[in-house]
């Protein structure tokens, strides 16, 4: 369904990565860790996950957009965001889509692990959790390329401090003097923290061959369960 939003707010997070608000017209109801698409054009729909949760957005919805120079896909989304703001005016949204939401049902322990501003996707899911009240235990990786880009570290670590089921394990690719956490790949972090992945819910945001690597070492090497395996890729890859 399209509607016309409002761009309430455009924050920075980190270099090159911001925070924003829309206030749709009309209200969108969607899933933790479904995406909208930015309407550039008629054909050119450009999608970004709902970093909100749809419990407690309070009718707004929030995107984390990564915008380097060199990638022009989102940051032609991200300027054109700015102008509907200096100018008061609208943009469109499609909205939800993805197969990729968190299943509500399920009492399995959660992995979610996201790259880069795909973290947009697993801060929904892990928000409506806890306001849901779940016990599940809930694993959290993020990876990035430097400490800088974890925008959120503090929020996540208070989030793991109040609530004893949820885990963070941040980890960078390259780290300085100052970084006591993980180094590496995300995903060889993971296949040292754990034996087995058996009857996990496992949800992933990053690039598609980072997905894609999920899903085969997991299955191969940690009897993870292909089809309790959930990113918005594999209607892709």
């Amino acid at each position: 369904m399209t509607t016309q939003c409002k761009v309430k707010s455009i924050e920075s997070l980190a270099a090159n990565t911001y925070r924003i608000l829309l206030h749709p017209e009309t209200p969108v109801t969607f899933k933790a860790g479904q995406y909208l698409t930015v309407v550039m054009g008629e054909k050119d729909k450009r999608p970004f996950s709902i970093a909100s949760s749809p419990c407690r957005h309070e009718g707004e919805l929030e995107l984390h957009i990564g915008a380097a120079e060199q990638n022009a896909y989102a940051l032609e989304v991200v300027e054109v965001m700015k102008a509907a703001l200096e100018n008061n005016s609208e943009i469109t949204i499609d909205a939800p889509h993805g197969d990729a939401w968190v299943r509500e049902e399920s009492e399995n322990p959660i992995l979610l692990i996201a790259g880069g501003t795909g973290f947009s996707y697993v801060r929904s899911i892990l928000d409506h959790c806890i306001a849901q009240g779940k016990n599940n235990t809930i694993y959290l990786y993020w990876g990035a390329k430097d400490a800088s880009q974890l925008y959120a570290k503090a929020e996540l670590d208070k989030i793991m401090s109040e609530h004893s089921n949820v885990t963070f394990v941040p980890v960078v690719e390259s780290a300085q003097d100052a970084w006591s956490g993980k180094t590496g790949n995300v995903l060889q972090a993971i296949h040292s923290d754990f034996d087995t992945l058996e009857n996990f819910d496992i949800y992933i945001a990053g690039r598609f061959e980072m997905a894609g690597a999920a899903r085969e070492q997991f299955t191969q090497n940690l009897n993870a369960q292909s089809d309790q395996m959930y990113a918005d890729a594999y209607a892709f890859i």
